[in-house]
């Protein structure tokens, strides 16, 4: 997909009412106060000998900085926000909301904008460090923790 497609699904997802119960689909999911999103993804990586892990890790990048871009130029500047707290925290016990909790399982931090009354976060993710790195976009109405 190009930066103007991840753009278009943003600009659904920002309009899009939230799902009053949890949902999850291949593509991602939701439930109240969040969308959760894979724009796009890497070829598997789990038998790479190295050497297309460093082919997709760049693609993926090059992919996040054109989108972190045309986000800012759309809404301004973005916040970097770490979200290694929110695991931690989690480890100790305490529950993140969503999509916080889930994002700090499978990312060390995000771009973050606000959008009107919601948050638009921008994000490479992977979940076990041998999978796929994923593009992905998360809108929520939940303040980051």
């Amino acid at each position: 997909m190009t930066t103007a497609e991840h753009l278009d699904t943003i600009d659904r997802l920002l309009a899009r009412e939230f799902a009053a119960e949890p949902v999850r689909t291949t593509a991602g999911g939701g439930g109240p106060g969040f969308h959760l999103v894979r724009l796009s993804r890497t070829p598997d990586l789990w038998d790479d000998d190295g050497s297309g892990r460093a082919e997709a890790a760049g693609q993926i990048s090059a992919e996040y900085g054109a989108l972190v871009q045309a986000a800012a130029d759309r809404w301004g500047e973005p916040q970097v926000f770490a979200v290694g707290t929110v695991l931690e925290r989690g480890l100790a016990g305490e529950r993140a909301a969503q999509p916080w909790a889930e994002l700090s399982e499978c990312t060390d931090h995000v771009h973050l904008w606000r959008a009107g009354e919601r948050w638009l976060v921008v994000c490479v993710t992977q979940w076990d460090g041998e999978g796929p790195y994923f593009l992905t976009a998360a809108v929520t109405v939940v303040d980051p923790p």
